[in-house]
């Protein structure tokens, strides 16, 4: 922990930026999209398939946009780049605010949202982190990650209050007013130091970069990548849009359970800093393969515990999981595929990551219009995490990148 905080000093600005990154990006996450859900499906009068189904058209239509401009981080100033995405999301955010006056400024909205929050500034956070670091990779990105919990345990609580007291679209134009904020803030940030330390200078073709992603998906480890990653993506995305839906079927105290999403961010944001530690102490390989596994078992307390503290469970299980997941997914690209051109691969990831968050709200959406119980659900997603993980278990035949890191870090 010394070590960590000691790394954290000395690299305050570079990580600093990169957590701001992930902070923001829950305005585009579901845990916090999931809180307009209900009063959306009131005003816009869709069953809970066809907002899942508008929720994955545009997630999916979110994800192709992703593999065309994630590459940009590898040879376009950073501070360009981020000031783009951060307004893209202020205006996605005030599309959503105005979505009642039409659906399909709820399609705007929601491609968005998607792409910006959880693609692009997830992507610049973790792309800029990896190729900053390499030693102390696993530090700098579990303090990244530590964005991410920070966000679950102010955003909702602080949308919801808005919610309640002003309504949904209140709460969708103040969270784009705070994004242009920052936007302006980033103007005044020197961030040079990281577009000295792009590697990728040659100049752009799309030839290349098709020739690029077809190399990366016709190699084994892509999938032994990318298996857990979708899974986890999927099931996490599906369980935490209808969790609401859930706890009221489940006859569960709303508040109650709101509460316990506390417990969720505390374990997340533990995991996140541990998770770290772990990675520079025993490599990314031996993390990732077995760090779906405590989300697994909370899928069982979640399907086969009545009570609402079986909830409680999955989130502190889940919390473990996502916190791990956080520093070791993006760890484990750069240790085994390198970081020369950290931003063109991970958005090949990034992109079936942000697909499989399409299709976890439709798939279950659609389950339980079907009649399919909530225990059934549940257990077929366990079963689905428990087979992504196996897979990833191939990971430690896989050997290490060793490389000359082009930054000297502090």
């Amino acid at each position: 922990m010394n070590d960590l905080l000691r790394f954290f000093k000395a690299n305050i600005r570079p990580v600093g930026f990169a957590w701001s990154m992930t902070f923001l990006s829950g305005f585009g996450q579901t845990f916090l999209l999931s809180l307009y859900v209900p009063e959306l499906l009131r005003i816009l009068d869709l069953e809970k398939a066809e907002f899942g189904s508008i929720y994955a058209v545009c997630t999916v239509v979110a994800s192709v946009i992703m593999l065309s401009i994630g590459h940009t981080i590898d040879h376009k100033p950073v501070k360009r780049i981020t000031t783009l995405v951060l307004l893209s999301l202020a205006a996605s955010c005030f599309f959503l605010g105005f979505s009642a006056w039409h659906i399909s400024l709820l399609f705007i909205a929601f491609t968005g949202l998607r792409l910006n929050g959880q693609g692009m500034l997830t992507h610049i956070g973790f792309t800029l982190m990896s190729r900053c670091f390499d030693n102390d990779r696993g530090k700098a990105l579990s303090l990244t990650s530590l964005g991410f919990s920070v966000g679950e345990a102010v955003f909702p609580l602080l949308v919801s209050a808005i919610i309640l007291q002003y309504g949904f679209k209140a709460a969708a134009l103040a969270s784009g007013l705070v994004l242009i904020v920052y936007a302006l803030g980033v103007q005044f940030m020197d961030l040079k130091d990281f577009d000295r330390q792009q590697v990728n200078t040659a100049a752009f073709s799309w030839k290349a970069l098709g020739g690029t992603f077809s190399e990366l998906i016709k190699d084994k480890r892509f999938f032994i990548i990318v298996s857990p990653s979708f899974a986890l993506g999927f099931i996490s995305t599906a369980i935490f849009f209808y969790q609401y839906v859930f706890a009221e079927e489940k006859g569960w105290s709303l508040p109650l359970y709101a509460s316990f999403f506390t417990a969720y961010a505390v374990t997340r944001f533990l995991l996140s800093i541990a998770g770290g530690i772990w990675v520079d102490r025993y490599g990314a390989r031996k993390l990732f393969g077995m760090y779906l596994f405590p989300m697994s078992i909370g899928l069982l307390f979640l399907s086969f515990v009545e009570h609402i503290y079986g909830a409680l469970v999955f989130l502190i299980l889940s919390g473990i999981s996502m916190g791990i997941a956080g520093t070791v997914k993006t760890a484990v690209i750069a240790e085994v595929y390198g970081t020369a051109r950290m931003g063109t691969i991970r958005s090949l990831f990034t992109m079936f990551m942000v697909f499989s968050t399409a299709m976890g709200p439709l798939l279950i959406g659609a389950l339980l219009d079907q009649g399919v119980s909530f225990s059934r659900t549940i257990f077929l997603l366990f079963v689905f995490m428990v087979l992504a993980q196996l897979n990833a278990l191939r990971i430690l035949k896989v050997p290490r990148v060793r490389e000359v890191n082009t930054v000297e870090e502090v």
